[in-house]
């Protein structure tokens, strides 16, 4: 006398295990949401704040953040419908982050190659943001006098 079929029981042990790994997946994303972003076998990044110097890296990470945040706000141009108009936005505001950021890097970074490939940013990318500022001046000049000459 069998109580339960043979599929019946195939189909209660999957159901199990099915919900056995989603909670286990679940348990372990709520633990480490970034846990899913890690690569295996790669090293734990050890946060700033975590380590002992980190009240002398404190004002270059200062501004590196800021420097970021206001490059990030700055990239989230709304469409214009003009490529070239939505294009420069976004890389005045990049460019001017990446010159920010190297600033930090002369200002507080040690490794002399670094500092000059930072030296070299800043010029590069000053540059470019006087380019693309002479690229578009005539939006500029057409905002302020929108004769048909212009």
């Amino acid at each position: 006398m069998t109580v339960f079929s043979r599929s019946f029981v195939r189909k209660r042990v999957i159901s199990l295990a099915t919900t056995t790994l989603v909670t286990t997946a679940s348990l372990a994303c709520a633990r480490d949401p970034m846990s899913s972003y890690h690569v295996p076998g790669a090293m734990p990044i050890q946060y700033a704040s975590e380590r002992p110097d980190y009240h002398e890296e404190a004002p270059f990470v200062a501004e590196n953040d800021a420097a970021m945040n206001r490059m990030m706000a700055d990239a989230m141009v709304k469409p214009t419908g003009d490529a070239d108009r939505d294009f420069a936005a976004i890389m005045m505001s990049l460019n001017r982050g990446a010159v920010d950021m190297a600033r930090a890097e002369i200002k507080y970074g040690h490794n002399e190659r670094l500092r000059q490939l930072a030296q070299q940013i800043v010029a590069a990318r000053q540059q470019e943001v006087v380019t693309t500022q002479q690229a578009v001046s005539h939006w500029f000049a057409a905002a302020i006098d929108p004769s048909p000459n212009h």
